[in-house]
């Protein structure tokens, strides 16, 4: 306990500060409408500290929106720590002794020996899967490589008295510079960029430079990619018809037409993350999970949110619960009266879905027939190597950058999930369009990938701040309206999918529902990653999942239990979850209506926010 008494200075008022952005709203500004908040590039006057703000957001352009305070103090919790154990650095060198020393001997034999024996490239690790890469000296290079990766996570790894956080952060940053240095990624160590030179005369570097031009030009200039014009908004992309039957300042609800005669009575409504458009749900007719539910004969709804600008920056996380998932079940109840709804929640979609369906249980709001969450999580404990970006420091330095534009850019948030998978989508993609020359055929998921959308400054602190630092929903510390809310209180039958390579909601977390919920869960992982294995329609059959239903009532099943016991099935998992609704739904009926009337000054699907 501090024996200072501290006294205010007379020439200057005391200051409060707080971590939560909701708390920095001056009076001035609060209780105002959506889009009504301060305007852009003027941040509010009572804001503390406006020159390290200021500076800090400055710092941020350089640094690509990464702290570099908690970046130090990741590499000094570990350096410390490994320089005062003795033991271990006796362990990491030996290892290094050993390994160099069957690498030298693999090299005095290296035209009699079998490739990779020394070490070789895990399963999910594809920059060396030619064949090309067994001949030497290329493999050789590939097996120093892999070598040196291996002795730095070593190195980065189970060092006692370093936290678990930052020992993440050393592990990752190494990495990313080491993916840099991987002998794939120049010419004159890569055998297939060797093989094509020779074959094509040099044509692949020409070809390299001019998709280098174009990538660059496109950059100035801020237009698409070469090759996505054939991915139009409204055209070949979100084309289900339909029609938006309701709009705030915050989204825009579709209805979708009916492609059957009769229709199951209970509608399903989408709640897709607010992060990137809506229509991940509905892209190209062959991929659309819409138009598949539709052809099912289901009715269909879904939310477009609004891509937010700076005047949006006082938009809270409650908002989006109280304009999106609240007036869109307002709405739905006034179209379909008395029925109970199919809510789908997909990413950050989910958790908010998840947020409002507790609030609901705990109200005794019924209206909620059934819950499907989509690589969703409700737990951020273990939330995968997107924590490594989310730390206090980390949080607080975000913070400023978005206080001075309003918002979090588009690129920030692309540049984090690009490294999250460095290996695919940056440095594998540079190997195949610059030193191969052959430009990757654009998809409808790649052009909807390049459609980005903002975040608003308050709303996505109080979602880091309250979900992912304080982890308030599992703990039951959450908020809505002034009092706690559980997901115990949930007893609605729930549907719960989660995929096996997912980088931004990894599958074991995405399982924490069973002992969340007091509902049946019926958990399914599939195949794929974070959007591709969500995409996956009936006519792509390399598809495979595992599902098993756990009863309210039954006993906890862990992850790694729960793959030993749930049996394997081929195909895509759309249809099993089609099958799950309609057995909670009732016999077919006429379509509802389009709208409950006064839609005549709306849009036709899929609406103007889209384009936003």
């Amino acid at each position: 306990m501090s024996v200072v008494k501290i006294f205010p200075r007379a020439e200057e008022p005391p200051q409060v500060l707080s971590a939560d952005p909701a708390a920095e709203v001056p009076a001035s500004t609060a209780g105002r409408s959506v889009g009504t908040q301060a305007a852009a590039g003027s941040p509010p006057a009572s804001e503390p500290y406006v020159l390290d703000r200021a500076f800090h957001a400055m710092l941020a352009r350089f640094t690509g929106g990464i702290s570099p305070v908690a970046l130090s103090l990741a590499w000094l919790d570990w350096s410390a720590h490994l320089a005062a154990a003795p033991q271990r650095q006796m362990e990491i060198s030996r290892n290094v002794v050993r390994d160099a020393g069957r690498f030298l001997e693999a090299a005095a034999h290296a035209m009699t020996r079998k490739p990779w024996s020394v070490i070789e490239p895990q399963e999910r690790d594809r920059r060396f899967t030619d064949r090309q890469w067994e001949a030497a000296p290329f493999n050789l290079l590939a097996q120093a490589f892999l070598l040196t990766e291996r002795w730095w996570h070593d190195a980065a790894t189970g060092v006692r008295g370093v936290s678990h956080a930052n020992e993440a952060i050393v592990e990752f940053s190494m990495r990313q510079m080491l993916d840099m240095l991987a002998p794939s990624n120049f010419a004159a160590t890569n055998p297939q960029v060797l093989e094509k030179a020779f074959q094509s005369g040099g044509e692949n570097f020409v070809f390299g430079w001019q998709n280098w031009c174009s990538d660059l030009m496109r950059l100035l200039s801020l237009s698409k990619p070469a090759g996505e014009d054939q991915f139009v908004v409204g055209k070949t992309l979100a084309a289900t018809p339909g029609k938006v039957v309701y709009r705030n300042d915050l989204i825009e609800l579709i209805q979708y037409h009916p492609t059957t005669a009769q229709v199951r009575p209970e509608p399903i409504l989408i709640v897709p993350a607010w992060i990137m458009k809506y229509y991940i749900l509905d892209l190209s007719p062959q991929n659309s999970l819409v138009e598949y539910l539709t052809g099912q004969g289901f009715t269909v709804f879904a939310i477009s949110w609004r891509n937010p600008n700076a005047e949006d920056r006082d938009l809270a996380f409650d908002d989006y619960r109280k304009l999106g998932v609240m007036a869109a079940l307002d709405m739905i109840g006034r179209i379909v009266p008395g029925e109970r709804i199919h809510a789908l929640g997909y990413c950050l979609g989910g958790t908010l879905l998840s947020i409002a369906a507790a609030a609901m249980a705990r109200d005794g709001d019924n209206r909620l027939g059934t819950i499907t969450l989509l690589a969703a999580q409700t737990d951020f404990t273990e939330a995968g190597e997107l924590t490594l970006f989310i730390n206090e420091s980390q949080v607080a330095f975000l913070e400023d950058m978005m206080w001075q534009r309003g918002y979090l850019d588009t690129a920030q948030m692309a540049g984090a999930f690009a490294l999250l998978r460095s290996n695919d989508l940056i440095w594998s993609r540079l190997s195949r369009d610059y030193l191969m020359g052959e430009a990757a055929a654009p998809n409808d998921l790649m052009a909807w990938n390049a459609d980005a959308t903002r975040l608003p400054y308050r709303m996505h602190s109080e979602y880091l701040r309250k979900l992912f630092l304080d982890n308030d929903l599992a703990a039951g510390r959450y908020r809505v309206e002034g009092r706690g809310v559980s997901l115990s209180d949930i007893h609605t039958p729930m549907f719960v999918v989660g995929t096996l390579a997912d980088h931004v909601a990894p599958w074991r977390s995405v399982h924490k529902i069973h002992y969340q919920v007091d509902a049946d869960v019926t958990f399914l992982l599939t195949s794929g990653g974070h959007n591709a294995g969500i995409v996956a329609p009936p006519a792509e059959s390399w598809h495979s999942y595992q599902i098993k239903t756990k009863a309210a009532d039954a006993p906890y099943v862990g992850p790694e239990e729960w793959l030993k016991l749930a049996p394997q099935v081929e195909g895509s998992w759309w249809p099993e979850w089609v099958q799950w609704l309609a057995a909670r739904s009732g016999a077919p009926c006429d379509p509802p209506s389009m709208g409950a009337g006064g839609i005549d000054g709306l849009p036709d699907a899929p609406g103007d926010y889209v384009h936003t």
